[in-house]
């Protein structure tokens, strides 16, 4: 099923992205993770895409995993940029074959030694690009990436509101938003969403505050803020990890609860494929 007819359907709900494993240790753990979540019957569940496609062969294979779990409707990530369009084109109809219909459509990043790319030899620029081919593919539902703090590379709101609305008229029609640890930001978000008239599902994302070092670099290439007393409260924490995750859990939690409050009942999930944090949370809410 489409995931953006799911989001219409559904009042409330949870969905959950996981990523693929870097070996064949990391295999069982993936599958632990799914089955624990599993359980509480997400709305959908994706699998993301390496920098510049390096984890497509791992990817590929995690997805046969969700699809073989059953009872999972299995949204692949693809990023564009350094993609060929051929490529892509058979990534597409790979997925098709395994009876897929969603897409998560973003840029993504250089990998590491591409810093310079030729951006003449793209086939893909930016994700509006990709969202076009699988649009023009006409098979998929499409979900593309949003920034309730505006994306890193831009310099205004207004700016980054057009952009968005450049990617929904492309194509797309659902949308996830980037990790954020403010809701004042996505309700702020979502105000402009209302004033700009764009009439598409928009899930808040939700990334765990868990390990305050390992947020704060995510968080300073991604443009998203930590309130200050959160962030001091657990960096007083750093001997006692047990602890600053007790406290991340709590706040995520706290976040969580608020969303719901103002009406926002459906929530995504950054797994980092960990499951005993995401259950502490969703345990807890109403």
């Amino acid at each position: 099923m489409k995931i953006c007819d799911i989001l219409n359907k559904q009042e409330k709900g949870v969905s959950f992205e996981f990523f693929p494993p870097k070996g064949e240790k990391g295999k069982p753990a993936l599958a632990q993770t799914i089955k624990v979540l599993k359980e509480y019957h997400p709305l959908y569940v994706s699998m993301t895409y390496g920098a510049g496609g390096t984890t497509q062969a791992r990817t590929l294979e995690a997805v046969k995993m969700l699809i073989e779990e059953g009872n999972l409707e299995v949204m692949p990530h693809l990023t564009c940029i350094g993609a060929k369009a051929d490529t892509v084109r058979l990534l597409l109809e790979g997925y098709e074959k395994q009876g897929l219909e969603n897409i998560m459509a973003l840029r993504g990043d250089l990998s590491q030694g591409t810093d310079n790319f030729d951006s003449s030899q793209r086939d893909f620029s930016y994700a509006i690009d990709l969202v076009s081919i699988i649009k023009n593919y006409g098979r998929f539902s499409i979900g593309v990436a949003v920034y309730p703090e505006g994306h890193i590379e831009t310099h205004s709101l207004e700016l980054d509101m057009e952009y968005t609305k450049r990617k929904i008229d492309a194509g797309a029609d659902f949308a996830v938003t980037q990790m954020f640890f403010d809701n004042s930001f996505y309700y702020s978000f979502m105000e402009r969403i209302k004033k700009n008239k764009i009439d598409i599902p928009i899930l808040p994302g939700i990334l765990p505050l868990t390990d305050v070092e390992k947020i704060k670099q995510f968080a300073a290439v991604c443009r998203a803020t930590i309130p200050a007393r959160i962030r001091e409260k657990m960096e007083g924490l750093r001997d006692n990890p047990d602890e600053m995750e007790k406290v991340g859990i709590d706040f995520t939690i706290q976040q969580c609860i608020d969303l719901i409050a103002h009406g926002f009942k459906k929530l995504h999930f950054f797994t980092l494929n960990k499951p005993k944090i995401i259950t502490a949370i969703l345990d807890a809410l109403p």
